[in-house]
């Protein structure tokens, strides 16, 4: 098998598993619970959050356990819109977010709040000056998505954050989803930041959000103690302790495994551009980790399945994505209605290894040819 789908979903971590599956067997009690199962439950709970807040420089206080990077987007998105909706009813965001935030964002606009999509350059990155522009007195919330998971743009987060607080009163919400794990990141300027523990080789069902410091938030789940007043539910002390071992061996020499994937990026792009009808979609401003082509002459769906039968595994478009649509993303990026039909996107880990690309570029040609035939 040849697994090259990984900013869908990693496999996960044969240590983190041991994990979880330790702290499920050894600590059966509730973390909210006041007897001697209980106090080591959340003695747990509070180890793993310390060492999460150590990792990203934040304090304990201002972990949130979440179920996933959709729920964190979701609970920062209508937290803060409810909870600040005296301050104006004004969001900021940008062509190369998520579904998790349009969602929240449409529902929104249902409920009065006005949206605007700050503009990119050439190469899909915010422009400052036009975000600048577009801040106003009743601005309460600027999202962006620090690194596209459909193409790998990566955003400045740290002078987005710059130019957010110095020219109004807004919160910035920061989607690091594809972001953890890749590259570093300052949260110094963010105010709001999710993530998810299954896109660094942790479990599904278990992510977080950061909320700064005196920030409030209304609760979308009431009821019930849990870690936070911000979200209720019964500490998962066993994913809890899982995605803190996740972020620590994802985020462990993240140079060195940037600069590998970014060999194996460089290999691959190197491959695919020989072909007359392959494009390369993603730039010089995206993540090694993110290769987005479009083959014209044939159907994405029809390559995938193609490749399927080899055992390779890659996506069209993002695994939130709606059937049956072209890419937005690509569509925005390249205003080429036919390369955001026929998109795929290849996405690398430091576990994919060069021997898997080789095969992988012998299996992508012999595909290739087979379909053109027909």
């Amino acid at each position: 098998m040849i697994y090259l789908d990984y900013s869908a979903t990693t496999p996960v971590n044969e240590e983190v598993l041991d994990s979880f599956n330790k702290a499920c067997l050894e600590f059966p009690g509730n973390a909210n619970s006041l007897h001697t199962l209980g106090v080591r439950a959340n003695k747990l709970v509070e180890s793993a959050t310390k060492q999460i807040a150590d990792i990203l420089k934040v304090d304990p206080s201002e972990i949130i356990y979440t179920s996933g990077s959709s729920e964190s987007n979701n609970l920062a998105i209508k937290g803060i819109c409810d909870k600040y909706s005296n301050r104006g009813k004004h969001i900021i965001t940008t062509h190369y977010d998520h579904s998790s935030v349009y969602g929240p964002i449409g529902y929104l606009q249902k409920h009065g709040y006005e949206v605007d999509f700050v503009e990119s350059d050439e190469n899909g990155v915010v422009s400052l000056d036009s975000l600048k522009k577009l801040l106003r007195d009743d601005t309460i919330l600027v999202i962006i998505n620090a690194i596209n998971s459909e193409i790998g743009i990566r955003q400045p987060v740290e002078e987005i954050g710059k130019v957010v607080h110095e020219n109004s009163n807004a919160f910035l919400h920061v989607d690091l989803t594809q972001m953890i794990s890749k590259v570093d990141v300052d949260l110094t300027n963010i105010d709001l930041a999710s993530f998810s523990a299954h896109k660094f080789f942790g479990l599904k069902g278990i992510g977080v959000l950061v909320k700064k410091g005196k920030i409030n938030l209304e609760p979308i789940i009431h009821g019930g103690k849990s870690t936070t007043i911000f979200r209720s539910g019964t500490p998962a002390h066993p994913l809890i302790v899982s995605i803190s071992k996740a972020l620590r061996l994802a985020t462990t020499d993240l140079d060195k495994k940037y600069k590998y994937v970014k060999e194996l990026n460089d290999y691959l792009k190197g491959e695919l551009s020989k072909y007359e009808d392959v494009f390369i979609n993603s730039n010089d401003k995206c993540i090694p980790h993110v290769l987005n082509i479009s083959i014209t002459s044939i159907k994405p769906e029809t390559f995938l399945h193609a490749l399927e039968k080899y055992e390779v595994y890659i996506s069209t478009q993002t695994a939130c994505a709606s059937s049956n649509t072209i890419s937005q993303s690509v569509f925005d990026l390249t205003k080429d209605e036919k390369r955001a039909k026929s998109s795929l996107r290849i996405s690398l880990s430091y576990k994919t290894t060069k021997e898997e690309l080789e095969e992988f570029v012998k299996i992508f040609d012999k595909c290739y040819k087979e379909l053109k035939l027909k």
